[in-house]
């Protein structure tokens, strides 16, 4: 461990040893990997190992949608969820106390298998409509969570239409244009024998956000809750890939997936190929082009 940098304000010490107990003037403090978001810490004091996440204090809202996330997704006790300790603002930051997790990625048949049981597991925590009770985020995009009876208009609505519209007035067109106006019109052709359960979801699952603790327990962090249908989550743990083929076999398993996933597949990770665009550029508007057209081709739009 190294000594506590030295950018660590006053005012953050003092809030965390206030509300927790936490002495940051006396810890020894790392940087870890956090996501491309925030700055982490591995805070280590007193025998005990925490998580510290920092930002600029606008962004106070976004630990505050994390904490809530957090605490959604520990009523599903096949999962390990990081414990929320404290967040708040502090000065002129805004800042998120975790429990410290010695985290594994998932490798091998066993992992991926424990991860789709409690998967599954989490997925059967229904609710009566779609989205959520508050708006959050999808990194650090705001994420609308309007709650509705039909998924079809949540999914366009609340999230194609409001990442569309800001590639647009990025300067993106192309399939951005009139033919993403047809793909949204023709979404709900893609539900008309399909009435998905407002499943709990994680929202955003690819494998960083996923791992086993130290005694094999599946963990999952990092989320961006709502309810809706569970192949969104399926879709995106393969979008990038990191899950081992006995995770999707098992999961299949568990709970078999119902015709039609294909595209929906395509369907559900264009809203995060989008959310790349709009975060990190146009490197991902040839990927989203031939999404949007791949799925008017099967619409027939």
């Amino acid at each position: 461990m190294h000594p506590a940098p030295a950018g660590l304000s006053a005012a953050l010490i003092q809030a965390l040893k206030a509300e927790v107990g936490v002495d940051l003037g006396a810890a020894q403090i790392r940087p870890v990997g956090g996501g491309c978001i925030h700055r982490a810490h591995a805070v280590e004091v007193a025998g005990r190992c925490y998580f510290l996440k920092r930002n600029h204090a606008g962004a106070s809202l976004l630990f505050e949608a994390a904490a809530e996330g957090l605490a959604a997704l520990a009523v599903c006790e096949a999962f390990r969820v990081p414990r929320v300790l404290a967040w708040g603002v502090a000065g002129e930051e805004a800042y998120l106390l975790l429990e410290f997790l010695p985290l594994h990625p998932l490798q091998g048949a066993e992992s991926g298998r424990r991860f789709a049981r409690a998967l599954a597991s989490l997925h059967q925590e229904c609710g009566a409509v779609y989205g959520w009770g508050r708006d959050n985020f999808i990194g650090a995009t705001p994420q609308s969570n309007r709650q509705d009876e039909d998924w079809a208009r949540f999914f366009v609505e609340c999230r194609l239409a409001p990442q569309i519209q800001q590639a647009r007035g990025a300067g993106c067109t192309g399939a951005l244009g009139h033919e993403a106006d047809r793909l949204m019109a023709r979404v709900p052709a893609l539900f008309l024998d399909y009435r998905p359960r407002p499943s709990l979801l994680h929202g955003d699952l690819w494998s960083g956000n996923a791992a086993m603790d130290d005694s094999g327990r599946p963990v999952i962090f990092d989320p961006a809750v709502y309810r809706g249908d569970r192949e969104a989550d399926l879709a995106m743990t393969e979008l990038f890939g990191g899950f081992p083929p006995a995770f999707y076999a098992e999961y299949r398993k568990a709970w078999p997936l119902d015709e039609g996933y294909e595209p929906r597949k395509t369907l559900y990770n264009l809203y995060h190929v989008l959310n790349h665009l709009n975060l990190f550029g146009a490197a991902y508007l040839g990927q989203a082009e031939r999404m949007i057209r791949s799925l008017l081709s099967v619409l027939g739009g």
